[in-house]
């Protein structure tokens, strides 16, 4: 037994534990002048946010020594006991879990609070990693594919019972490591696509084009999913033929449509484009039949899914999100102004950084949050103290070890001999990703606010073991590889 452990500690990669370290001393200190109060002597006292998140600290140190404890092998054998139990866990906070703040996700353990959704995540990765590293899995084939999505959706829609939106966002990060692992390009750029049709549909909904009856958003995206109908023709068909019909096709119909209802009757010009579109689709499904290629029949497919998310969105926007979640969203967009409403979080949060300057006014004098000005300081706007207390060169710092962070987990998941460690890492490296990006765009106001945790950061024991979890979980896949060979 002696022997094996001697050999862990030394196979472990200790650069990623010094930096998660680092990071979550910095996370102490910055929850610690997030919820200070003037006047305040005893940062350790369990009855101040500083004391609890101490205490979280310091078992997430235990929590961390265990899973490193734990033989790699068991992880990849219980991954999808734990993943069903997971989603038993996930589908009973819906009934049991008390109301906070709209959302039914935590769980009361006497005095302690968890939120089940932050570790189903690494759950999720662990079941992913075991089925993508089976024999019988291939990224290319339908079944495989399907129930890939399958693994995904399931935890990710009951989340979204539980009204925790942002928690379930998350999920879609996995997605880009099964770009990594070979998802074709096309389903990438269909999800780059539905983005943009997203925003420009919503964006530019309800403005017209001059004194016509034709909105921008629709006839925007419209015309877009003919132009990127004819450039996937091109790009992965090779065939000019079909390009040059859309074209000669499209353009004078177009161009018509438009003149008519400039100097005669003005008209939508979405009536026109909307039965081009399914023309077009139409047209593209032919040249699957005639020519026996699946290719055609894909882009066919796109063209009916583009034209179907753009309506569904806009309903999905008008009849499903909640008034506050489409507020956000139009803020963001830059549709309206509510710096007393729902944009005054984000407003408070840039005034917080930007009074920060170059050096920042130092710890706990800061004074946009010692006065309490932004809410969720300490949790989902952690980042604004970083800015206000260390300035422009601290903030620089701390993103800076994310960086150094995500570099490192990705050298490690490609050093896996492994498919199970390297789905594993990459779907590690997802997870940080998007919430280093959702978190920190939101506190700037590049991305709408949908409350996720800055990891390590923001206060809270639940955001802190499961990135944790999902952290040590990994080291020791490593340790393991290390150990073998």
């Amino acid at each position: 037994m002696e022997p094996r452990r001697v050999s862990l500690w030394k196979s472990v990669d200790w650069t990623t534990i010094i930096i998660y370290l680092i990071l979550i001393t910095c996370g102490w200190f910055s929850v610690c002048g997030a919820s200070y109060n003037y006047g305040d002597t005893d940062f350790l006292s369990f009855g101040t946010r500083g004391g609890k998140q101490l205490m979280w600290i310091l078992c997430s140190f235990g929590l961390g020594f265990v899973l490193l404890m734990i033989e790699e092998r068991i992880y990849d054998m219980f991954s999808y006991i734990l993943y069903i139990g997971m989603l038993f866990l996930l589908f009973v906070t819906i009934f049991i879990a008390r109301d906070v703040k709209g959302s039914h996700s935590w769980l009361s353990l006497g005095p302690v609070s968890l939120q089940p959704a932050e570790f189903a995540k690494s759950a999720t990765a662990l079941v992913l990693a075991k089925y993508m590293s089976s024999y019988s899995f291939n990224m290319r084939k339908f079944k495989s594919a399907s129930l890939l999505a399958l693994l995904i959706l399931l935890p990710l829609g009951l989340i979204i019972l539980q009204r925790e939106t942002g928690s379930a966002l998350v999920y879609l990060s996995f997605f880009l490591m099964l770009y990594r692992e070979g998802m074709p390009g096309a389903i990438l750029f269909s999800g780059v696509c539905a983005v943009i049709y997203f925003i420009v549909g919503i964006r530019f909904g309800d403005i017209m084009i001059g004194q016509s009856p034709t909105p921008i958003g629709q006839f925007s995206v419209l015309l877009m999913i003919i132009i990127f109908v004819a450039g996937m023709v091109w790009v992965y068909m090779k065939q000019w033929v079909p390009v040059r019909n859309i074209i000669i096709v499209c353009v004078p119909i177009l161009l018509l449509a438009f003149l008519f209802s400039k100097f005669v009757v003005p008209f939508n010009l979405v009536w026109v484009l909307l039965p081009m579109c399914i023309i077009l689709a139409g047209y593209m499904f032919f040249l699957s039949l005639t020519g026996m290629n699946k290719g055609y029949m894909l882009i066919a497919l796109f063209a009916v899914s583009s034209v179907g998310f753009l309506y569904s969105s806009n309903y999905v926007f008008d009849n499903i999100l909640e008034p506050h979640q489409q507020i956000r969203i139009k803020v963001v967009l830059g549709m309206e102004e509510d710096l007393t409403g729902a944009g005054y979080n984000v407003n408070q949060s840039k005034i917080a950084i930007g009074s920060g300057g170059i050096y920042g006014k130092g710890f706990l004098n800061g004074t946009q949050t010692k006065l309490k000005y932004v809410p969720e300081q300490d949790t989902d706007f952690i980042f604004c103290t970083v800015g206000e207390e260390q300035g422009f060169v601290g903030s620089s710092i701390v993103l800076l070890l994310f960086l150094i962070l995500i570099i490192r987990l990705v050298v490690l998941s490609e050093r896996q001999y492994s498919a199970f460690g390297r789905v594993y890492g990459y779907s590690v490296v997802s997870i940080f990703l998007f919430h280093l990006f959702i978190n920190i765009g939101m506190v700037l106001g590049l991305t709408p606010v949908i409350g996720i945790p800055l990891p390590f950061f923001s206060y809270g024991g639940s955001s802190l073991w499961g990135f944790t979890i999902l952290l040590f979980i990994f080291l020791r896949i490593d340790a393991g590889r290390s150990e073998k060979h």
